[in-house]
């Protein structure tokens, strides 16, 4: 039996729990260069933020008051961890601790947890499935940030889990949301229905950096159309566009205007990338593309539930970590190779970690001449 409980940390970026809650929401979002760089940004932030307020705070009355990302984010942790510990007994019991980057619980709640449970080897999971430095890469420099200030940087013994694109139980999850999208099609409408794969959309200048996500929701994408034949037409689009940046596309809004056009009657989409209802979901998929659709001309227009609560889906996270405890390794091969045009000195760290693990594209120095471990 392990010394103490294993801490499994479930990052996510969180969503508002009531409307007084979008405002300090968005300030967090608008302030991290990590994934969005404003000129000015100090000043031009905070303007965004304040502006987009009222039509957010809109969108979440819309869909009953608040995110319901903290529910389900609990439930799956649960979930999981009741499995963990009959799946990899040697290292129960298995706690699961909540780190969102925006919103309460913030890293440092999880970290002041895990400490005082007596936590000593701890997990980082990304509950992004396909890596992005903007998502997961963002999340985890502010755990090792939020332990430095809390003093907690010896505290504990990390490995990361950095991504799961293909895992085989996650795509055997999603392959079964988008059979329960196409079983909401009459039969008459079935074969004919095209499935949209939409996913967050990234700023182009963190794309062009050279950042894994487009290959890895494609890698998603192709292991999901696989399990199902490739039995239907599909496409893939980016969602949730936000500043005055260059956005990664094509747009789902867009492509939906041009699936009108071409008289397309039946189109599913499937949120691809994310693990859970939220505001992305329940608002912009189902409400704002909904309606967008019918004006379109679609008169059939379906999503494909999220993962939710699906038990297969709490196996799926369930066996990756224990896959991951198996192994032994600090995180995957991929993880410490940093992007070509990377510039941020923090990227690819992991504080104290269980093994020492390769990280590259880093400026040489005397004592690090092409890889360093952290």
């Amino acid at each position: 039996m392990s010394q103490g409980p294993t801490g499994i940390v479930m990052m996510n970026l969180g969503g508002p729990k009531t409307l007084d809650d979008v405002q300090p929401f968005l300030l967090k979002l608008f302030e991290d260069r990590e994934i969005i760089q404003l000129p000015a940004q100090i000043f031009l932030g905070p303007f965004i933020a304040k502006r987009r307020t009222k039509s957010v705070q809109q969108n979440y009355a819309d869909i009953g008051g608040g995110s319901p990302i903290l529910k389900w984010t609990t439930e799956q942790g649960q979930g999981m961890c009741v499995r963990l510990d009959k799946l990899s007994p040697q290292t129960a019991p298995h706690k699961f601790y909540i780190a969102f980057r925006y919103i309460n619980p913030f890293s440092e709640d999880a970290l002041k947890a895990m400490q005082a449970d007596g936590v000593k080897r701890a997990v980082a999971f990304t509950q992004y499935p396909q890596f992005s430095c903007a998502t997961t890469g963002s999340s985890l420099n502010e755990i090792w940030r939020a332990a430095k200030r809390l003093g907690l940087q010896d505290a504990f013994d990390w490995s990361v889990i950095d991504r799961w694109p293909t895992h085989p139980k996650f795509i055997e999850a999603m392959t079964k949301t988008v059979k329960q999208g196409l079983a909401q099609f009459d039969k008459k409408d079935q074969d004919d229905a095209l499935i949209l794969f939409s996913a967050h959309s990234l700023p182009m200048n963190i794309i062009n950096r050279g950042d894994a996500y487009p290959a890895e929701i494609g890698a998603t994408v192709h292991e999901v159309m696989k399990q199902l034949n490739y039995s239907h037409e599909y496409m893939v689009t980016y969602q949730s566009e936000v500043g005055p940046v260059p956005w990664l596309g094509p747009s789902t809004e867009n492509v939906i205007e041009e699936l009108g056009k071409k008289k397309r009657k039946n189109v599913l989409v499937v949120g691809i990338a994310f693990t859970s209802d939220h505001i992305e979901t329940l608002h912009e998929l189902d409400i704002e593309y909904g309606e967008l659709a019918h004006e379109a001309g679609i008169s059939n227009y379906k999503r494909a539930p999220a993962l939710n609560g699906m038990p297969l889906f709490q196996d799926a996270l369930a066996e990756i970590v224990a896959e991951h405890l198996t192994r032994g390794d600090a995180c995957s091969k991929q993880y410490g190779l940093r992007c070509a045009g990377c510039v941020n000195p923090q990227c690819r760290n992991i504080l104290n970690p269980v093994v020492p693990f390769k990280r590259t594209n880093v400026t040489a120095s005397p004592k690090n001449k092409d890889y360093q471990t952290v």
